[in-house]
């Protein structure tokens, strides 16, 4: 079957829009190639202080006869997700003395979790340590060492980070290499119902600690289908990881063996070899675009909808929500894992997996499969399925039929005919809205707003007693620029509380609520923010909201003459702590969030402008 129309006309809007900015990072690129510091042009005294304590591998780094592999690693031991990457390294350095080649640990990157900063002060830091991680990563190649990277990341922010910061490296061949997902535990549902009933007072601490407990229990990726698996699914339908790696669960003999065959991957695309795949060919335009039809074939997280257009800006790409909600009229869903089913990501990888997934969407031309990707087979390698025969790892032939369509079905017969992501527009601005969380019932929400600057507001008039009414709750001064745009999923209880007590109830917000993103209807990612005179800015207690996301509307319902009239809201006073103080200047020079809402990017454009 030939290219999806609209694949089509999306992708050509994109390749036009960026022809000046992708030139110009490929003529960048091409010049550290030719140019830029490596190996051979590091006078004595650099080269020595770098394999000083190599080892093993010293003879070989100084001699200059065999690739090195520069290791960029997310590892702690504090995140689950992360965890697994301790060992890493030491395998890795003897995955490629095998082939003649080394590995060094170039660098680490901080690797933050929204899970453990939820709702805390903290959280107000995990947008930019985005940016924090592109410029580590940026640190960590910057020595020149390197013929190649490996690129050690899972979760939210973290993979972004990775490839924005290893795209300034673009000639350089680079994998990705995942971790797997921990063991299914408690029923996502099964948390979720917990976490309303602490919110209504039904069960307290201690019930509510051990059913998060028995669903967060050991190493390897949370099993709910949230930003950190949606980036495994982004880098399969990229082809930036080893066929099928991403969701294998750690400490496993397949994993172990995905993890070699990625070191070996790096050795063969080499420059010095026939088969030279650099980052900066991989990621594309057509690249950029496979990556947001996957996130709307599988219901992933709206967090994509800042992270995609920051990673293709770092490419010289330029992708807008415009470009997702095109792609979204014509993309079919094709997943139920929760937050949209119940199912988590053990589950659907057993059901067929991103292979299924990649299958299926090719067949349907809703993939680009002429995409240079890491694997040899080109994109198609990545419809099959990993598996050990006598400790010798093969892929077997696509799946034809999923393994259980509750969770998985083909793109002739999806659970949905679209990808269930809408740009809405109107007096408020633009905004994102997650129709496949939501019931079609509940898209069109009009109701009186109640106002907050603060979260913690919204979680005191709850317990008071004052949303309970049909109610579309604002909650502005989230935005990048006010206070590094935060999640709110600690407000995910309460409402879910109300729209269970047959309120209609909705969320209006310029910070984030996504990832996990649940059943109530929310406008998230507004922009423009409120701060400094954003429309969120002008709303009032007691106006009228209409929502739509049937033809992705929003808008205040007030007397134009009135609205003119009014003064903005200010920005409640900022507190210092937390290390919050510290990003001021990201929060300053933050963009919008359609554009990606970074600082770093926006600094580095100005400059080359």
């Amino acid at each position: 079957m030939g290219l999806n129309a609209v694949l089509e006309g999306v992708t050509g809007r994109v390749i036009q829009r960026s022809t000046p900015t992708r030139r110009r990072y490929l003529e960048l690129i091409a010049r550290q190639q030719d140019r830029g510091v490596n190996r051979p042009r590091l006078a004595c005294g650099n080269l020595a202080h770098a394999f000083a304590a190599a080892g093993d591998d010293k003879q070989t780094i100084r001699a200059g006869s065999g690739m090195n592999i520069g290791i960029v690693s997310a590892y702690n031991d504090m995140l689950s997700a992360h965890q697994p990457y301790g060992r890493y390294p030491d395998q890795m350095r003897l995955f490629a003395r095998e082939l003649g080649a080394t590995a060094q640990v170039a660098g680490c990157v901080p690797a933050m979790c929204d899970g453990v900063t939820q709702g805390q002060p903290g959280m107000e830091l995990s947008l930019f340590s985005r940016d924090t991680i592109a410029l580590s990563t940026a640190v960590a190649l910057s020595h020149g060492m390197f013929e190649g990277a490996a690129l050690l990341g899972i979760c939210d922010k973290i993979v972004p980070g990775l490839l924005m910061g290893a795209l300034r490296f673009g000639h350089l061949p680079m994998i990705l290499v995942p971790a797997g997902p921990m063991g299914s535990g408690l029923p996502n549902k099964a948390k979720q119902e917990i976490r309303q009933l602490f919110s209504e007072g039904k069960v307290g601490r201690e019930e509510l600690l051990e059913a998060e407990a028995a669903s967060y229990h050991s190493p390897g990726t949370c099993t709910f289908y949230g930003t950190a698996n949606t980036n495994q699914m982004m880098m399969e339908v990229m082809g930036l990881h080893v066929p099928g790696a991403a969701f294998v669960p750690p400490n496993t003999k397949l994993r172990q063996a995905l993890t070699r065959e990625a070191v070996h991957r790096l050795v063969a695309m080499g420059a010095e070899g026939d088969d030279y795949r650099p980052l900066a060919r991989c990621i594309d335009e057509k690249a950029i675009v496979n990556a947001a039809v996957g996130l709307l074939a599988t219901g992933g997280s709206t967090n994509l909808a800042i992270h995609l257009p920051a990673i293709a800006r770092a490419a010289g790409i330029i992708i807008d929500w415009e470009d997702l909600d095109r792609l979204s009229s014509a993309v079919p869903l094709l997943t139920r894992i929760y937050p949209n089913g119940t199912a988590d990501v053990n589950g659907f990888h057993a059901a067929g997996g991103m292979g299924f997934v990649i299958g299926t969407l090719l067949d349907e031309g809703l993939l680009h499969d002429d995409i240079l990707t890491v694997a040899a087979g080109g994109l198609h390698a990545y419809a099959g399925t990993p598996q050990l025969k006598d400790d010798v790892l093969t892929w077997s032939e696509r799946r034809v039929h999923s393994g259980d369509e509750t969770i998985l079905r083909p793109a002739t017969a999806p659970f949905r005919a679209d990808g269930g992501m809408r740009l809405m527009q109107g007096n408020l601005g633009r905004g994102i809205f997650k129709t496949s969380a939501v019931a079609p019932e509940r898209w069109t929400i009009e109701a009186a707003a109640a106002v907050f600057d603060d979260q913690e507001d919204v979680l005191r008039a709850f317990r008071a007693g004052e949303l309970n009414r049909d109610v579309i709750v604002v909650v502005r001064f989230q935005g990048p620029a006010a206070n590094g745009m935060p999640e709110l999923h600690k407000l995910t209880p309460s409402l879910s509380v109300l729209q269970d007590r047959g309120y209609r109830v909705a969320l209006v917000t310029d910070g984030r609520m996504s990832g996990a993103s649940g059943k109530v209807p929310a406008v998230i990612h507004l922009t423009p923010e409120a701060l400094p005179n954003g429309p969120l800015a002008y709303v009032q207690n007691g106006d009228t909201i209409r929502l739509s996301a049937g033809d992705g509307s929003i808008n205040v319902l007030v007397d134009q003459a009135e609205w003119s009239a009014r003064t903005p809201a200010t920005q409640p006073g900022q507190e210092d702590g937390t290390g919050r103080e510290l990003f001021s200047f990201m929060r300053t020079g933050a963009d919008g969030a359609e554009q990606g809402a970074s600082a770093m990017l926006a600094a580095m454009e100005n400059r080359a402008s």
